[in-house]
């Protein structure tokens, strides 16, 4: 029953420990692993990253922040990617770089805070004693995609750099939690825009080859012991979904690649599917090639169509998880409790269909 559902993430509550009450205590024996819910600035995904991590960078300009809110206060993260941070490496640099490895970018920091409330919920028996601290973390090309570069030759002087930074958070990740403890996930959404030849400029040929680089000089540092899954997503900034792919082949595609490239056993991939319940969206996930992997579906959203949408989806792939369509950063808290009621019909309904 511990793997019925997934959490992809983010869930717009204030603390962790109201995210491990709220969430975590009624779901938490249907799950293998339990965010902290990406509380504070880390709600609007890589947006983060964005204003505390480059702005301000000595090697960075800003070349455009959000417009400021309805009373002309600074806005940090951008309503939509019309209004998102801009951002061009200086003259003259050549590869930026990153200082203070293994801390500077936040989530190792924010994790090892995190893990603490966590043990201290699973010790009073408010979370289940088999779940995973599960950490979700950006990969480098979605922290880093082509529409915050006005001039593109700038990704290839960030990438690498940002890449090392990446690599060392981990490192002090998994020095600082136990191995049997954690659980982590890749979060991809550029790559996923990418793959369907969604974003201007990048040709679909060659797509997935070129975003498999990442995954090679990342994911193979995780340790065994530590339990790896990938998030993919078709975007909600400014709504979700960004765009809406004809069906899943190219995104099953990426799943395949990524398994592939991985370098390390892969326990779990997320994979986002539409309000539709025709087999021409579902029939690629006949092609997957999990080598083992759980495989979730993004599927519990508009609870009317959702009988529907996995019956289709079984055609094709008879055994997978659940999972909402993305974290719930974005959303008003107010939803939530609907949000959770829906996780909750989705594992009966599921069981019944």
């Amino acid at each position: 029953m511990n793997n019925e559902l997934l959490l992809v993430g983010s869930i717009p509550l204030d603390t962790p420990e109201e995210v491990f009450v709220a969430f975590g205590a009624p779901l938490g024996r249907y799950l293998f692993a339990m965010p902290d819910g990406e509380v504070g600035p880390r709600r609007h995904w890589i947006s983060r990253v964005h204003y505390q991590v480059l702005s301000g960078h000595p090697e960075l300009d800003s070349v455009r922040r959000p417009a400021p809110d309805e009373q002309g206060v600074e806005r940090l993260f951008p309503r939509d990617a019309g209004d998102s941070w801009l951002f061009k490496v200086k003259d003259g640099v050549k590869q930026v770089r990153f200082g203070d490895p293994g801390w500077r970018l936040g989530y190792a920091r924010d994790a090892v805070n995190s893990y603490f409330v966590f043990k201290t919920m699973k010790e009073k028996g408010v979370l289940p004693a088999h779940l995973r601290f599960q950490v979700s973390i950006p990969m480098v090309n979605s922290v880093l995609p082509p529409r915050i570069f006005p001039d593109q030759a700038d990704i290839e002087k960030i990438r690498p750099g940002y890449e090392a930074a990446t690599r060392a958070e981990i490192a002090t990740i998994v020095e600082k939690i136990p191995a049997k403890e954690l659980a982590i996930q890749w979060d991809c959404s550029t790559e996923v825009q990418d793959a369907y030849g969604s974003i201007p400029g990048f040709p679909l040929q060659g797509a997935i080859k070129r975003n498999l680089t990442e995954v090679r000089n990342l994911s193979p540092h995780i340790p065994a012991e530590v339990t790896l899954g990938y998030h993919f997503c078709f975007g909600t900034l400014g709504g979700w979904p960004r765009f809406q792919p004809d069906d899943l082949g190219q995104a099953v595609k990426l799943v395949n690649g990524f398994i592939a490239a991985s370098g390390r056993r892969v326990d779990w991939v997320h994979i986002p599917v539409l309000d539709r319940s025709d087999d021409a969206f579902y029939a690629p996930l006949a092609e997957l090639k999990p080598q083992g992997a759980r495989i979730y579906l993004g599927a519990i959203h508009n609870m009317a169509g959702f009988k529907a949408r996995i019956a289709t989806a079984r055609k094709y792939w008879p055994d997978f998880g659940l999972g909402a369509y993305c974290g719930f950063g974005r959303m008003p808290p107010s939803e939530l409790p609907d949000v959770l009621s829906d996780h909750l019909k989705a594992v009966e309904m599921a069981g019944r269909s």
